[in-house]
């Protein structure tokens, strides 16, 4: 009793925060916990319905947009050994990311900003992670694909402004949020560093599964606070972000798109967090793509340039042993004199 009343004396809750005791349930709590399907081993989607992944290397979104198909004769199926590979990557992501739910469930089971504001502190550093290993690879010359780095930066941008939305609504305010989300921040990003160095497919799944997590946790909070969401104002920052002028970074990060079709209206809360859930689907969608090595180009380049040996030619690989093996028996001149 004397805890209950120190507890809401020094830290008060919001007003959708308080009554969601009672009706919001954290996903581990239903009788079937929802666990993340493998990502290049099954083709149908799980319970989140997302649009069609991003095509194979040999379409773009606007061949999506008109209808056209490509053949995907040139994506080779993997090997018995590979499809091994993957299951044990995918295992130990899912295994993580259950565990991980599973603390927030039990520390933010009746505090959504606050658990939101810690989702979207660890969401964004996969991001940094990959695009520090990718400029790795570019300083000793194994890497060229700018793509890669493009969508990659739009995403930490997008998800940045998650975190200021939520920052915004109050999610921040115990110490002991920012204290947990900022070092499992920091312990995120360099076992996502090393995940991809070692395996760029088994850290994009983990993203995958992150996002996907993600995803379900906004998309059962709208459904369950949706007409109060309705009454209560839009935070500035996500109005900003979502209608300003320069959305060249928010149409970047969704690569199964066509840049200027996603234009969001933001009039109350209710279409922030329905926006923050869609953002997710598309991380997902694009940490689908990412799985298969090559097979992510910026949407924007679609529309710059359609000619492929754009991508083909430039420099590229599959995690720090592949890249050291090319760098040994490749030849650096060849590919330059291609390129010009």
């Amino acid at each position: 009793m004397a805890a209950a009343m120190l507890s809401s004396s020094l830290f008060p809750t919001t007003h959708l925060n308080k009554p969601l005791t009672s009706q919001f349930r954290p996903l581990s709590f239903r009788p079937s916990f929802s666990r993340i399907r493998a990502s290049l081993l099954q083709d149908k989607e799980d319970k989140v319905i997302l649009q069609d992944s991003f095509p194979s290397k040999t379409a773009s979104p606007f061949d999506s947009a008109t209808g056209s198909n490509a053949s995907d004769d040139s994506v080779s199926s993997p090997s018995a050994w590979e499809k091994g590979v993957i299951k044990v990557e995918q295992s130990v992501n899912i295994f993580l990311t259950d565990s991980v739910i599973k603390i927030l469930d039990a520390l933010y089971h009746d505090r959504n900003y606050a658990r939101f504001f810690v989702l979207e502190t660890i969401a964004r550093v996969p991001y940094f992670a990959f695009m520090s290993i990718l400029h790795m690879y570019e300083s000793f010359g194994w890497w060229r694909r700018a793509d890669y780095l493009k969508v990659h930066f739009a995403e930490s941008w997008n998800e940045m402004h998650h975190l200021l939305i939520m920052e915004e609504l109050g999610g921040n305010a115990w110490w002991f949020d920012r204290f947990l989300a900022q070092h499992i921040a920091i312990f995120y990003y360099f076992m996502t560093a090393l995940m991809y160095a070692i395996s760029p497919r088994m850290a994009y799944h983990f993203s995958e599964c992150v996002e996907s997590h993600a995803f379900e946790t906004y998309d059962k909070f709208i459904k369950e606070q949706g007409e109060e969401l309705k009454k209560m104002p839009a935070p500035e920052v996500a109005v900003n972000y979502y209608t300003g002028d320069d959305l060249y970074l928010f149409d970047e990060f969704q690569t199964s798109r066509v840049p200027n079709t996603r234009r969001p209206t933001i009039e109350n809360l209710y279409d922030v967090f329905l926006n923050i859930r869609d953002d997710e689907a598309e991380h997902c969608k694009t940490m689908r793509a990412c799985q298969t090595h090559g097979n992510l180009r910026s949407p924007h380049s679609y529309a710059e340039d359609n000619d492929e040996s754009v991508c083909t030619l430039e420099a590229g690989c599959e995690g720090i042993v592949d890249c050291i093996k090319k760098s040994v028996t490749s030849n650096p001149a060849k590919v330059k004199n291609n390129n010009g």
